[in-house]
């Protein structure tokens, strides 16, 4: 039976919204608000500018649309508009929930008879460039690439009514928030239009940019008992780094996720994990900040869709992406940032469902424990790591060790690089210890191997592994993935 109690008794219908959104509503399957809609759409709607913050995953899309339609509806274009000028703005961090927030708006605005607009990084430059040249009234993008049409006279802010900051912490911690400015600064002043914030996080920071740029906001908490999701499952295990990769394919065997979410920390660790779940017959995709942004865009269709079960992602996925029917999410990495841990988990357990989050607590990311503990307010489960739980991985075939040695060969050649800024791990800057398996030193110019002889990580764990499918506890140390 499906859990409703993240729902309160008021109705969209019982809302001041214009009759031509309550068909949108309909088709969403939306009757009831959940509690942040519920208390910021009423003064969204009265005109009051709204910084709301709710748990992920509880419809705070939705609110931020919803007031931005009724306002454009009910009110007139203003005098100065011009025919490329933009009446409304939303701002998101990431390229991924720009397009979720334009996918949302499709829907709940198909009969509001207002133009939408999509522009961001990575794909569609002249194509985004001439749909955005013919006007639009509701723009929806990411800072860059925004800013970059803005210079150029593609469209103009001068005529702005709605403003929309969605996660606007994440700004802060992509580095966007001069943009953020830059763009604010170039609209009608605070008091002649709405402006909304929606984030699952109103920091310090976030506080200062509001108030700094909003019309006396109406600030707006959503409390909880802690700040993930009621009914998802925490749990957290103490692998050594060896035993990192055998319980996670262990797990994975015993959990059978529908849909299943796989954190790690950088790149290179993506693309090796992939490559693994990929050889051990998981219907498996990578996404990280260096994949072209077309290709990201089949690969969480695919995910969405179920024609692909588990995706492997670095925290460019943590954030505001709705993906449904998540049942586990992984953390093979812990993230540095306790903020980070909880975007992550919530894309499980969204809307009332329930939900499983499995962490790694290793030998180089268990110092992050203690943060991310405090953060939430509460400890994780503890579990034991037993014989039964690890699970050796399958041999990959020549060709696929051919493919990870070219791969391998290309790291080389561009150079590793972290998703974004990190400090150093000792296991990092420091050589492993006499009971650990060394890692290869930096051969001198004699010593210098091809690269299509040099082992691989996940070769040695294939090569060293029991017969496949058999369950084991090593009692040697496999080099880690990660």
């Amino acid at each position: 039976m499906e859990d409703i109690s993240y729902l309160t008794q008021t109705r969209f219908a019982d809302l001041e919204l214009d009759p031509r959104l309550l068909s949108g509503l309909t088709d969403a399957g939306f009757e009831f608000c959940t509690k942040i809609q519920a208390q910021s759409l009423p003064i969204a709607l009265a005109g009051k500018d709204v910084a709301g913050q709710a748990q992920t995953g509880t419809g705070k899309t939705a609110a931020f649309l919803l007031a931005i339609f009724n306002h454009l509806l009910t009110h007139p274009k203003l005098e100065s508009a011009s025919a490329v000028s933009v009446r409304s703005l939303v701002l998101a961090p990431t390229r991924e929930l720009a397009i979720q927030i334009y996918r949302d708006a499709e829907i709940l605005g198909k009969d509001a008879g207002l133009k939408l607009g999509l522009v961001y990084g990575g794909t569609g430059y002249q194509e985004q460039r001439e749909s955005l040249a013919e006007g639009v009234d509701i723009l929806i993008g990411t800072p860059g690439r925004l800013i970059d049409y803005y210079k150029q006279g593609v469209f103009d802010l001068k005529a702005v009514q709605v403003v929309v900051l969605d996660e606007a912490d994440r700004m802060f911690d992509l580095g966007f928030i001069k943009d953020i400015r830059y763009i604010l600064r170039r609209m009608p002043p605070p008091t002649e239009r709405l402006n909304l914030l929606f984030s699952a996080t109103l920091s310090h920071r976030v506080h200062e940019l509001g108030y700094e740029h909003m019309n006396d906001p109406n600030e707006i908490k959503i409390e909880s008992e802690t700040v993930v999701a009621d009914r998802l499952q925490e749990d957290i295990y103490y692998p050594a780094n060896s035993e990192k990769l055998p319980l996670l394919l262990g797990l994975m065997r015993q959990t059978q996720g529908e849909r299943v979410l796989v954190f790690a920390n950088m790149r290179v660790t993506c693309d090796r994990l992939g490559r693994v779940l990929k050889q051990q017959g998981h219907a498996t995709a990578v996404l990280s900040g260096d994949v072209p942004q077309k290709k990201r865009e089949q690969l969480l269709k695919a995910f969405k869709e179920g024609k692909r079960n588990v995706l492997v992602a670095t925290d460019v996925a943590a954030r505001g992406l709705h993906i449904p029917s998540v049942s586990h999410v992984f953390n093979y990495d812990l993230p540095q940032d306790a903020e980070d841990y909880v975007h992550r988990i919530g894309r499980t357990a969204r809307a009332g469902a329930s939900g499983h989050a499995i962490s790694f607590a290793c030998e180089d990311h268990a110092f992050s424990l203690m943060d991310i503990e405090e953060y939430i307010g509460h400890a994780l489960n503890r579990k034991e790591i037993s014989e039964d739980l690890l699970e050796a991985p399958l041999p990959a075939s020549e060709s696929e060790d051919q493919e990870a040695r070219k791969d391998r060969h290309r790291e080389k050649r561009a150079g590793t690089q972290r998703e974004k800024p990190a400090r150093r791990t000792q296991a990092e800057t420091t050589p492993a210890s006499d009971h650990q398996t060394p890692a290869p030193r930096a051969a001198t110019r004699s010593e210098k191997t091809p690269a299509a002889e040099r082992p691989d990580p996940m070769v040695a764990v294939a090569a060293a592994a029991t017969p496949p499918r058999r369950r084991y506890r090593p009692k040697y140390e496999v080099p880690a993935v990660g």
